[in-house]
């Protein structure tokens, strides 16, 4: 009844480096909050993500530092996603980066799996999410065809916090469906 995500940072050939960043969430909390770690002794707080509103679709959550400073925001746009999941990532000092999902054929076959009666058996299509300010990319986030879900964030801007690009792929796979 956990979600467990280990960030780790990708070398050249390919394979897992460091751990970037540890989480844990339970499912079916009531109010969404999720704290991230610098790895899995949980000793140091890195970020949290916490949702704004206490169960208020589309509201959206805030990223904070390990002091409860603000790093920035994400949040799903309802109507926009019925048919093609958009999310808007937001950090201040910049423009908002729009992130939809990259395939239009995959997102209205993951929407119509939903729909079947078919609840044991997990989407395992691959998707991707292109997020882009005024045309230009900001981040990719690239999901691994298999049975384990497995991310890579490619980071195009910067300046785009590293934590705060953590938090909205890990959202991707946490709160996209709920």
């Amino acid at each position: 009844m956990t979600n467990r995500y280990v960030v780790t940072e990708t070398l050249p050939d390919g394979s897992d480096g460091r751990v970037l960043a540890f989480a844990e969430s339970k499912r079916f909390s009531l109010k969404e909050e999720m704290t991230f770690y610098t790895d899995e002794s949980r000793q140091q707080v890195l970020f949290t993500i916490r949702e704004r509103k206490l169960l208020d679709i589309g509201d959206g959550y805030h990223v904070l530092d390990e002091t409860g400073g603000f790093l920035g925001s994400f949040e799903e746009k309802f109507l926009a996603s019925l048919l093609r999941s958009t999310w808007v990532l937001n950090q201040p000092g910049s423009p908002a980066a729009v992130g939809r999902e990259r395939n239009r054929f995959v997102a209205v076959l993951r929407r119509a799996w939903d729909w079947l009666p078919l609840d044991s058996v997990p989407f395992l299509w691959p998707y991707h999410f292109d997020f882009e300010t005024g045309g230009k990319t900001v981040m990719k986030v690239d999901r691994k065809f298999g049975l384990l879900d497995h991310y890579t964030v490619d980071m195009a801007a910067p300046d785009l916090d590293l934590r705060l690009a953590i938090a909205q792929a890990v959202a991707l796979d946490t709160f996209q469906d709920r």
